[in-house]
């Protein structure tokens, strides 16, 4: 496999895994929520290019986002005597238990979309580097605030990767900005209805409310339902990130802001090419990034299908 860090990874589409010329029979394991709008997206790629390439099997399993459900399926994988595994961990802070079963069992391992801080020799990632969405999220709010005002920040699950640092990246840009205060942030756990129980909760302090970054486009649809009902439609900055179809719908009624693209389909994909080079023997990139895309009330309809 060959190396590579955070830092120096190359873009997609310049470290596309390089898979040898070989029909041999596989079967890839993949474990994963199944429960999720986005991700569903992502497995419905996986599951198509798997079925594009000959030979490939893909056995699918919802991890039900649970720690101990997701180590006893990719136990079970290596039980099984699969050719290689993909995880999207539930928690990437209890990846070693799962790395550690699928390596001594000389398994090619592949995470996708929630990268852990650990990747041993033998271990792929193939995602986005989250740290920049939220810089595409924080910078559109800071220009569209004219570079002052309050924003709250809506987290995902906080055990997860993805929202640690989509937070950071928004902490990063508004901290450039000494007339811009986050006054308050706590997590919705990526569920629309928990953003909107959130976003109904902070307005009803009374406190100046001017903009919202939320980790991904379900909590921060969920707050626009709150700031609706509450009458201030348009009166706060609403910004999200996958760019889902509900979330370019919302744009497009003139509801949400701005998203950031997250490519579900080219992280599923890259996940299955990964897993299939490294099962027939092949190298790949240790880190393969899909680029994030900010998505504007100027460009959205490009995204939209």
């Amino acid at each position: 496999m060959k190396g590579g860090s955070s830092e120096e990874a190359a873009p997609a589409e310049e470290a596309a895994p390089a898979e040898p010329s070989s029909d041999e029979p596989i079967t890839i394991g993949v474990t994963m929520k199944f429960d999720d709008l986005w991700l569903t997206t992502l497995r419905d790629a996986m599951t198509e290019y798997a079925a594009s390439q000959p030979g490939v099997e893909l056995v699918a399993v919802d991890s039900k986002e649970d720690v101990a459900v997701q180590l006893g399926q990719v136990e079970n994988f290596v039980t099984q005597g699969m050719d290689a595994i993909i995880v999207i961990p539930a928690n990437t802070d209890a990846v070693e238990p799962m790395t550690k079963a699928a390596t001594e069992a000389g398994i090619p391992l592949v995470y996708v979309n929630r990268k852990p801080a650990d990747l041993p020799e033998g271990v792929a990632y193939v995602g986005s580097d989250s740290i920049d969405a939220g810089i595409f999220q924080a910078e559109w709010l800071a220009e569209a605030l004219g570079g002052k005002g309050n924003v709250v920040i809506m987290q995902g699950d906080l055990a997860q990767e993805a929202a640690q640092q989509r937070t950071a990246g928004v902490k990063q840009v508004f901290e450039q900005y000494p007339d811009i205060t986050i006054i308050k942030e706590d997590t919705g756990n990526w569920s629309r209805d928990q953003g909107l129980a959130l976003m109904e909760n902070w307005l009803s302090t009374g406190d100046q409310i001017d903009a919202v970054a939320s980790n991904n486009d379900e909590m921060a649809i969920g707050a626009l339902s709150a700031i609706d009902a509450a009458g201030k439609l348009g009166q706060i900055l609403v910004a999200g990130v996958d760019a889902s179809p509900d979330a370019l719908d919302s744009m497009n009624n003139g509801r949400l802001n701005m998203t950031v693209f997250q490519n579900a389909a080219g992280q599923g994909e890259g996940g299955v090419k990964a897993a299939i080079a490294l099962a027939r023997g092949g190298e790949v990139e240790q880190i393969t990034w899909i680029p994030y895309e900010p998505v504007t009330p100027e460009n959205y309809k490009e995204y939209m299908k």
